[in-house]
């Protein structure tokens, strides 16, 4: 929950269980009523600690909450008079450890209204209360409120969250508030990683840090969280922010071994960019959204001099108007709407979400008055101008998301703008999202930090240290939308032979606990890989690691949409070499490996199903050496999908055009640097061909062949050939078996085969085997 407990705590004491009273607990969240000091006096005590090396105090509230407990860890000091009269209060602040954490009661209003978000956490008896006094050492660091929140619904499970919750939690966080700008973070439950790298969020106009609200428990999986919170009165300077925001970088990069990830959105963008120029030596990563370098040349320009001084009666109407230019109403609806669910279902939700979502909108009003809006608008000037005075400076990786309908920047131009001046900068580009980009449907920032390789623990990011599973809501989503197409036109039968000689219907049996290596025959630009990895998380719980050509790898020069790199990399595919491979084996992971690699996957004409390998056995040696299983395949329908009209070696004979299409394959990197034969043709020139009607796919995973046992014979050359060619032989009879037997398939064909399904609701049944 989007709660900041507003105390501001100079001395707390807590008075004894039995004397404390409902409304007494109700103070401690909603800070209607004074502090108590330990000597008994009230608000007024002067036992203030001070910004450095003295005890503060607070406390621990433990309540029951309809058998889930709402906890929010806070931390808040009352700043002493000569530190409130400085230029800079929010300079004066301090910081004491996140252990000290509150219970929220449920005797505020707060939650009683938002009882179905409450996190699961440390429930007492019914009605109980357990107070408990910490005490822990303050640091001269930024002041620090944390709050731990999980969304769920009344029957405990996971809700989807959206722009509406945003605007329904903006009120509470307006409540009494005042003094300095602070962070606060909203974690998972389970909490963050030991290994989380630090993630900041900097937020935009608004300046609440809700801006994260559809990301942050996601998020919580990757980072530990902090989000900036300017208060509405505040009046700290553009400079003095980003010092304040810097003094935290600084302070947790001399801590930490990996970089400091700076999240910015609009304004915050370039708060973020601005702390990356000025601290070029430290390891920063920088995740922008929407970035307001661009301010200068704002859509809504013309009309900024005129809102500070337009009537009552028009001003309340700006949340209105700003709604359209701010972001897309149906996206920001659709982000509480389940997008995997059948359009009949959706589409009546959708329309609940967004009438629920516009009496919403005069919030907005109440984060802008009048006074406020003017000095935001004097923020996002001088911030605009700070930073691209120094963008020369910014040495840190940059992840630029950027809306195509963004009415109030011109996002797009910025974002080719900040791709020539920080050619580190990887773009994606959201073609149809409003300025706000990130509470609308379809924007999933943990799973492109991940897919874009942006997240890293050490100075260089490493394809296997640093990857992360993808986690269950990825898979269901991603199985829920492109798998579940691909596998409706191509109904994929998998096959795999027993021990006793015999082809049965699923996959093979595989010993637990070993390694796995997958070998098979790369189909016409591998269009099978995703329904070959999707079966196997589903049914075997295994996520196989694709080794793919390094082009995968390589990024766009100009805007590039989310989707086709990002997805592989998201589900672990790394880069093709011999190291890559040796250390996923000896991780114990499962790997999957097409030897036959580009040339095999570009094939010319008459090649359709034939393997084209190299003459040496490296990967045996490797799956040798670690003991791993070796599972050889057969794929028969991916060299089907397409007729090719002139193929690779036409088109380079081809006057002009080859020299041409030569020079352009030139630019993309090789990945058998040592291969010989034919293999080793790794042009990337691809075939002029015209799509066939989706032929049925098939897939047969043949006897797992085991190695363990035969390390004493990995240098024996004879040895590793017999094997290799036991490998390649397994292939090629599951392919011969594979086009021999589709023929006495009755639902081969596309249209027969989509008529059964549509009306049977089931696969169509395929040859006897």
């Amino acid at each position: 929950m989007a709660l900041l407990v507003s105390a501001h705590v100079s001395c707390l004491s807590v008075p004894a269980l039995s004397s404390l009273k409902p409304d007494t607990v109700k103070a401690y969240i909603d800070g209607s009523s004074r502090e108590f000091c330990p000597n008994g006096t009230s608000r007024d005590c002067r036992h203030t600690a001070k910004p450095t090396s003295e005890l503060a105090f607070s406390t621990i509230l433990r309540t029951n909450l309809k058998g889930s407990s709402t906890k929010t860890r806070c931390i808040r000091r009352k700043p002493h008079k000569s530190e409130r009269d400085g230029a800079g209060a929010a300079q004066h602040t301090s910081y004491v450890g996140s252990n000290c954490r509150h219970f929220v009661s449920p005797e505020g209003d707060f939650a009683k209204r938002r009882v179905n978000r409450a996190i699961r956490g440390v429930a007492t008896e019914a009605g109980q209360v357990e107070v408990e006094v910490l005490e822990k050492q303050m640091r001269s660091t930024p002041q620090e409120v944390v709050q731990e929140s999980t969304y769920l619904d009344t029957a405990g499970k996971t809700k989807l969250i959206s722009v509406q919750d945003y605007m329904e939690q903006v009120p509470d966080f307006l409540k009494n508030d005042n003094g300095p700008p602070r962070w606060f973070c909203s974690l998972d439950a389970k909490g963050y990683p030991k290994d989380a790298p630090l993630l900041l969020f900097i937020p935009g106009m608004d300046s609440m840090g809700l801006g994260l609200l559809l990301h942050q428990r996601k998020l919580a999986r990757l980072f530990e969280v902090r989000c900036l919170h300017i208060p509405l009165q505040d009046r700290t300077s553009f400079v003095g922010l980003v010092e304040f925001v810097e003094k935290v970088v600084k302070e947790e990069s001399a801590k930490r071994p990996g970089p400091i990830y700076l999240l910015g959105e609009s304004f915050g963008g370039s708060m973020c960019l601005t702390i990356a120029a000025r601290n070029p030596k430290l390891d920063i990563v920088l995740v922008l959204v929407n970035p307001a370098t661009s301010f200068g040349s704002s859509q809504l320009q013309p009309l900024i001099p005129l809102l500070p001084i337009a009537p009552p009666e028009v001003f309340r109407l700006l949340p209105f108007a700003l709604s359209f230019t701010m972001g897309d109403p149906v996206k920001m609806a659709s982000a509480s709407v389940d997008s995997t669910l059948p359009i009949w279902e959706k589409l009546p939700k959708l329309a609940h979400a967004l009438t629920s979502l516009l009496p919403t909108l005069p919030t907005i009003a109440d984060l802008m008055p009048r006074e406020t809006l003017a000095w935001k608008i004097k923020l996002l000037s001088d911030g605009a101008k700070y930073a691209n005075s120094r963008l020369h400076a910014v040495k840190a990786d940059i992840l630029l998301l950027v809306s195509g309908k963004d009415q109030m920047l011109p996002s797009v131009d910025e974002a080719r703008r900040l791709k020539e001046i920080l050619p580190q900068t990887k773009i994606r580009l959201f073609k149809d999202s409003g300025h706000t980009l990130l509470l609308e449907e379809g924007v999933e920032v943990a799973s492109l930090i991940k897919a874009t390789n942006t997240l890293r623990h050490s100075k260089k990011f490493d394809p296997i240290r640093d990857f992360r599973p993808p986690q269950q809501d990825e898979i269901e989503l991603t199985r829920n939308t492109s798998i579940r197409t691909v596998r409706q036109i191509f109904s994929p039968i998998f096959l795999s032979a027993t021990e006793d000689g015999r082809i049965r219907r699923g996959l093979p049996k595989l010993t637990e606990g070993k390694p796995l290596l997958f070998v098979g025959n790369h189909t016409f630009i591998g269009f099978d890989l995703g329904m070959i990895v999707d079966e196997f998380l589903k049914n075997k719980g295994i996520l196989l690691r694709g080794l793919a050509h390094p082009v995968m790898s390589i990024e766009n020069q100009d805007l590039q949409e989310p989707g086709g790199g990002d997805l592989f990399r998201l589900f672990g595919t790394v880069p093709v070499n011999g190291n890559n491979l040796y250390r996923l084996l000896s991780r114990g992971e499962a790997a999957l490996l097409y030897p036959g690699g580009v040339r095999e996957a570009l094939k010319r004409k008459g090649e359709q199903y034939q393997l084209i390998w190299s003459e040496r056995a490296e990967f045996v040696r490797t799956a040798v050496r670690h003991g791993a299983t070796i599972i050889p395949f057969a794929a028969v329908g991916g060299d089907d999908i397409v007729e090719i009209v002139l193929d690779q070696d036409e088109l380079l004979g081809v006057p002009f055009l080859g020299d041409y299409l030569r020079k352009s394959a030139s630019a993309f990197p090789a990945a058998r640097m040592n291969a010989t034969g034919e293999v080793a043709n790794e042009t990337f020139v691809f075939p002029l061909a015209y799509p066939k009607i989706p032929p049925r796919m098939y897939f047969l995973f043949q006897q797992p062949i085991t190695t363990e046992g035969m390390i004493d014979s990995i240098n024996d050359r004879d040895a590793m050939n017999d094997l290799y060619l036991k490998v390649k032989d397994e292939v090629e009879s599951g392919l011969d078996y594979l086009q021999q037997k589709r023929n006495a398939d009755p639902y081969k064909e596309f249209g027969p085969r989509v008529l059964y399904e549509a009306t049977n609701d089931s696969q169509a049944p395929t040859f006897d085997y």
